[in-house]
């Protein structure tokens, strides 16, 4: 009898499309699907670590769990972002915890599960497409370079096929998933623009990159405006989303790709962290308090009913009331339509954990996220 597996996903998107992909991986292993997680022979933690309580929980639940299956004991596999962090972040401190505090579970690295493995997709009407993994941007407060490694972006023409694919099993909307979808093709446009060459599309059509500009200088080029519109063209996507984009590679042709194909998304997802220029630069976000503003106008100026999402931490080390306060003004002038809110919590190896002093205490920081959150609900007030 085929052994049973388990998955249990944490954190973000793009770690449920890996479990999609984890699906595949054990069932091409021979393992079948438990319907609840008490029938598994095999239970795989899919792991987030970009807040330290997420990281927690995941220590938290394997406890739980050989409490609660003691009679069963079935392998705990660890998988995701906890295994990739531990791996990356310098000094090893993060790995002998890891094994310190686990030293009865199986190690996955998620590189192990490659993109030979179609996802196993739940039936809906989305597809979720992961089009780059990592980061190259090192803000001081992210761990995830370190749990996700450089940003690494999938061949062009794997991901149309992929969507192609997805939407000829009856998907109808797509999300394209990056760490900065922006960014997407830089990595591999390196001796492209070094040479000059344009970039040949799967379609045979031939295009020139998009330089993104930040400071007035070429920053990266990108396919990202192409790649966007080639998937807004195929027959039966009737809505294409994207997560998440970084405001400084945020260009001009893309907006125009945008506004020109309806079916994108009219929410889109602008992480701007902090309101208060000097935060910004403490967190190593390369734009400023007036540059956010300016593109948030131009996008609204050229796609007509756009809405904002954004994310915010509150408490971040150094940060005064007056600059919280700046940061409450400019969700006040954005007017976000959700905005996601996290309180600084100290991540291994991030340049913030280095340099700079936890010093706003957790009950202020509590207290920050409760205003915030209140200034920006959008529910019904009582």
């Amino acid at each position: 009898m085929a052994e049973t597996y388990f998955i249990k996903t944490f954190g973000c998107q793009q770690n449920v499309a890996d479990s999609e992909r984890l699906e595949s991986y054990y069932t091409s292993r021979g393992f079948t699907r438990a319907s609840v997680m008490e029938e598994a022979d095999v239970l795989v933690l899919n792991t987030c670590v970009i807040r330290d309580r997420a990281e927690e929980k995941v220590y938290g639940m394997i406890k739980s769990l050989r409490l609660r299956l003691k009679e069963k004991s079935p392998r705990i596999v660890v998988t995701g972002c906890l295994i990739g962090a531990a791996a990356r972040v310098p000094g090893g401190k993060m790995m002998k915890r890891l094994t310190g505090r686990l030293p009865d579970v199986e190690f996955l690295p998620l590189e192990d599960v490659g993109f030979e493995y179609a996802p196993e997709r739940a039936p809906g009407k989305m597809a979720s497409i992961v089009i780059s993994n990592g980061c190259n941007n090192y803000c001081a407060f992210c761990i995830v370079p370190f749990s996700r490694g450089p940003e690494r972006s999938r061949p062009l023409e794997d991901i149309v096929g992929e969507v192609q694919h997805a939407a000829a099993a009856g998907y109808s909307e797509v999300m394209l998933l990056g760490q900065n979808v922006n960014s997407y093709g830089a990595d591999f446009l390196t001796e492209t623009m070094k040479k000059k060459e344009k970039y040949r599309l799967p379609s045979g059509e031939e295009v020139v990159p998009v330089m993104v500009k930040h400071l007035n200088r070429h920053r990266i080029p990108t396919l990202f405006p192409h790649l966007l519109e080639r998937v807004a063209q195929i027959p039966g996507i009737k809505e294409v989303s994207f997560i998440s984009a970084n405001p400084w590679d945020f260009s001009d042709e893309l907006i125009d790709v945008i506004a020109r194909n309806e079916n994108i998304d009219r929410v889109l997802h602008l992480p701007v962290q902090a309101g208060s220029d000097a935060v910004l630069k403490s967190m190593n976000r390369w734009y400023t308090r007036a540059e956010y503003l300016a593109l948030i106008d131009k996008i609204r100026a050229r796609v007509p009913g756009v809405e904002f999402t954004t994310d915010i931490i509150v408490g971040f080390p150094g940060e005064t009331l007056e600059q919280f306060q700046e940061t409450i003004d400019l969700a006040k002038q954005v007017n976000f339509a959700k905005t996601y809110i996290a309180w600084y919590s100290p991540r291994p190896g991030t340049a913030a954990t280095k340099g700079m002093r936890d010093d706003v205490p957790i009950m202020e920081k509590k207290r920050r996220y409760t205003e915030l959150d209140t200034v920006t609900f959008k529910g019904k007030k009582a």
